[in-house]
Parts: structure tokens; C-alpha cells; sequence
């Protein structure tokens, strides 16, 4: 789902807020990014408790590429209806995030079968070879008996709320016409 360039939609779920600061372009051209374009972009990402996950405030702003999928679609579709210096909150529900929490992705290893290099600890990842691809899993209990794994995504079954601020559009994509 594409968000049009003036009907700004997330798409379903997502709720936006905007405090924007207005940059004009040329004649009134307001500029947005589009599929292509390297933008810049604070950001700051919290829990429905108010816990930060990750934050961009005390470095540089990220930069990345709109288009490459880099980024969640509702981030992504909402930077592509901001122009440079403005700022807009967004929130996703769990499931156009990372999903929900998946309880079949959880699984408790007899001690005995863990390798007996690796001292498991709570929040250790560990990469997990199945078949042909490799998993990464997060430890979520450690007893004498088992250790239990999680091979959920860490924000998944989460609704996240993102504060991004467009700082700028540096690069342009091929699909500019302004």
C-alpha cells in the first residue's frame, strides 16, 4: 500500500499526528521523498508503557534509501508524506509491525542438549541453524532442567509508536520529477 502524495494515508491500523514546520521548493512545490530518495530522520520508538526501544536523538539522524523495505511499510509510507523539518508521531498496532507474539515460536531445550560451550543467560541471542536457514533466538528462561528459547521477533505482539522528524531529503531517486 502506496500513501498518495497529498491524501498522506498510513493505510489500515496506523493513526498519525503532525506538528509540521513547512519547507516550501521552488514555486510552492512542497518536497516529499519518494521511492529512491535518501533521506535523513530522527526517530524515536516506544512501547504503549512509554519505554524507549531505540532512538536516533543523540547521534546523526539515520539515513536510509525510501523504497528498499528497510524500514516498516507504516514508517516508511508516513516519511513519504512529510516534507524536510517536519515532525509527525505514528502508531502501529502489532500486527502491520512485527506480529503478534506466536507461542509456537517458543520452545524449552532440556540443559542437556544445549551446547555445553555456551553459558545461557536471559536476553543472550543465539543463531540457531534449521535446514537450510539460520534463526536467530532469544533466551527467555534458564532453570537447572531447560533453557527456553524465543525465536519471536523482540518487539513482536507490541504496538509501537514512532516520533520521526524528516530532516532532509539528500539524494534523489529516479522517480523525481521536480
Amino acid at each position: 500500500m502506496r500513501s498518495s502524495r497529498y491524501a498522506r494515508r498510513l493505510g489500515r491500523g496506523a493513526s498519525v499526528k503532525s506538528d509540521a514546520t513547512r519547507q516550501w521548493k521552488g514555486d510552492f512545490d512542497m518536497a516529499h521523498p519518494r521511492s529512491g530518495d535518501t533521506v535523513r530522520v530522527h526517530y524515536t520508538g516506544r512501547l504503549d508503557d512509554g519505554r524507549v526501544f531505540a532512538s536516533s536523538r543523540l547521534r546523526e539522524p539515520a539515513e536510509l534509501t525510501v523504497g528498499q523495505g528497510s524500514l516498516i511499510p507504516s514508517v516508511e509510507e508516513t516519511l513519504t508524506g512529510m516534507e524536510p523539518g517536519e515532525a509527525r508521531t505514528v502508531t502501529i498496532p502489532a500486527e502491520r509491525a512485527y506480529g503478534p507474539h506466536r507461542p509456537e515460536l517458543v520452545l524449552a531445550v532440556d540443559r542437556a542438549e544445549f551446547p555445553e560451550d555456551i553459558e545461557p543467560a536471559v536476553g543472550q541471542e543465539l543463531r540457531v541453524q534449521q535446514g537450510d536457514e539460520v534463526v536467530v533466538v532469544r533466551i527467555a528462561e534458564v532453570s537447572d532442567e531447560r533453557v527456553t528459547i524465543d525465536a519471536n521477533h523482540p518487539l513482536a505482539g507490541q504496538d509501537l509508536t514512532f516520533d520521526l522528524e524528516l530532516v532532509e531529503i539528500r539524494g534523489q531517486g529516479s522517480g523525481r520529477d521536480d
